[in-house]
């Protein structure tokens, strides 16, 4: 699975997606770190990436409708430092190539996974 990582998740987390098979760029990297979302968004698409982030730029649904894009996770833990982040979403790695297209939000409790209708 391609994916992108936004500059709000640590860094570390590529080398997790890495181990597990999965190809990954940064927003770090790319020298994207601080542009606008809509610019992150489209160099995702443009690359067939599914990003990955806990910006809420990114909640609504309607703008990021599913299938219409290589995929969506959204991240949003009540404590969201950096190794909790590594803990929660680590804890998907294996998942994350099942939702290709797909809007999913990833809480402390629970995953919500919209796919095309």
């Amino acid at each position: 699975m391609k994916l992108k990582l936004d500059e709000n998740m640590p860094a570390r987390l590529a080398s997790v997606f890495a181990q597990h098979g999965h190809d990954v760029d940064t927003v770090a990297e790319e020298g994207l770190a601080g542009h606008p979302d809509s610019e992150v968004w489209e160099a995702a698409k443009s690359e067939g990436r599914m990003l990955v982030t806990q910006d809420l730029d990114f909640s609504d649904i309607r703008r990021f409708e599913p299938g219409m894009h290589p995929g969506l996770v959204l991240v949003r833990l009540r404590a969201p430092g950096g190794n909790e982040l590594l803990k929660k979403v680590g804890a998907i790695v294996g998942e994350i190539s099942n939702w290709a297209g797909c809007f999913v939000v990833l809480t402390d409790h629970k995953i919500r996974i919209k796919r095309s209708s």
